[in-house]
C-alpha cells in the first residue's frame, strides 16, 4: 500500500465475535501476531491471516475485563461493519497508536464550554482539529479556530453521554464530555461524522469508566460540601456557603479524600474534586 508504515508488531491473542450481524458461539481465542499499520491491521496465525482496514474500523472499545480461560487480562473490541473482534496484544502500546493513527488530525465541531460550574453558557460552534498528545499518551488536545486551546485529559474525564442533536441545522451525533478546568467542572461537547464520534466516544469513556460513581452512602453535609465544591466555590468558602464549622468541613474533606472523591492541592484546606467526586456531584444535584 502507498504511504504504508508498520506502526506496532507484537504477539498476541485474537478472536471474532461478530460475523455478518451475527453473535458466534464457538468462539476461540486464538494466539497469533498482530500488526498494526497506518492502514490496516493484520492478525496472523499459521494458519493464514484476516486483514482489517482501519477505514472500515467504526467503533474502538478497550476493556479490561479478565478473561481467565484465555489468560488475557484485557482487549480491545473492534467494530468494523457487521463484523467484530475481540483484539488482546502483549505490546502496551498498541492501543494507543490505534486511536492515534484513527483519530489524529481529525476536524470536527466543538462548542467548549458548553457548560461552567453546572451553568449553561453562550459557548457557538466552532471547528477544531483533534491531536492525540505523542508525550502524554491519555491527552487529547483540542485546536479551536477561534485560537481556544482544550488539554483533555482522559484520566480527568467524569462523564460522557451520546445524544442526537441538530446543530448548524443538520442532525447530528454529540458527545457531552464532563472533565475540568483550572479546577472547575466543564462540559465539552463534540460532534462529526457518526464514526467519528463513535471513535472518539470509545476514546474518552476509558476515563469515564475509571472514574465511575460506585454506590456510595453519602450524608447530607457530605453531598452539600460536594455540590458547593462542583458548583465551582473556593474550598476556602465552603463553611459559610454550606453553614458549617470549619472544624466540620475539614472531617468531610478527610472523609471525602479517603474514598478517593477528593484530592489535596496545596494546603490541607484547598482541595478540588476528583473526577469520580464530580459524577457523583453532578448526579446529587440532578436529584434535587
Amino acid at each position: 500500500m502507498s504511504g504504508e508504515h508498520a506502526l506496532v508488531d507484537t504477539k498476541g491473542k485474537f478472536v471474532q465475535v461478530v460475523k455478518d450481524g451475527r453473535k458466534r458461539n464457538d468462539i476461540e481465542w486464538l494466539p497469533g501476531r498482530i500488526l498494526l499499520s497506518n492502514k490496516r491491521l493484520v492478525l496472523a496465525t499459521n494458519d493464514g491471516k484476516r486483514t482489517i482496514p482501519l477505514s472500515k474500523l467504526t467503533s474502538v472499545t478497550a476493556s479490561q475485563m479478565n478473561q481467565p480461560l484465555a489468560q488475557v487480562d484485557g482487549y480491545v473490541k473492534l467494530q468494523a461493519g457487521r463484523d467484530a473482534w475481540l483484539v488482546s496484544p502483549k505490546a502496551d502500546e498498541f492501543e494507543e497508536e490505534l486511536y492515534r493513527t484513527l483519530l489524529d488530525q481529525i476536524v470536527v465541531l466543538v462548542k467548549h464550554p458548553a457548560v461552567k460550574g453546572g451553568v449553561v453558557t453562550e459557548a457557538t460552534w466552532e471547528k477544531a482539529r483533534f491531536k492525540i498528545d505523542e508525550e502524554q499518551e491519555d491527552t487529547v488536545n483540542i485546536a479551536i479556530s477561534s485560537g481556544t486551546f482544550v488539554e483533555l485529559d482522559i484520566d480527568d474525564v467524569g462523564t460522557v453521554e451520546q445524544k442526537e442533536k441538530e446543530i448548524r441545522g443538520k442532525e447530528r451525533p454529540l458527545l457531552e464530555v464532563e472533565h475540568t478546568i483550572d479546577g472547575t467542572s466543564v462540559e465539552t461537547h463534540i460532534s462529526g461524522s457518526p464514526r467519528h464520534v463513535s471513535l472518539i466516544g470509545g476514546l474518552v469513556r476509558q476515563g469515564e469508566q475509571r472514574n465511575a460513581a460506585d454506590d456510595v452512602d453519602l450524608s447530607d453535609e457530605e453531598t452539600q460540601v460536594l455540590m458547593a465544591l462542583y458548583s465551582g466555590i473556593s474550598p476556602f468558602k465552603i463553611p459559610e456557603f454550606v453553614d458549617m464549622d470549619i472544624d466540620e468541613v475539614e472531617d468531610v474533606y478527610d472523609r471525602l479524600m479517603e474514598a478517593d472523591i477528593l484530592e489535596p492541592v496545596r494546603t490541607r484546606r484547598e482541595v478540588q474534586l476528583e473526577a469520580r467526586g464530580r459524577s457523583i456531584a453532578g448526579d446529587a444535584i440532578a436529584d434535587q
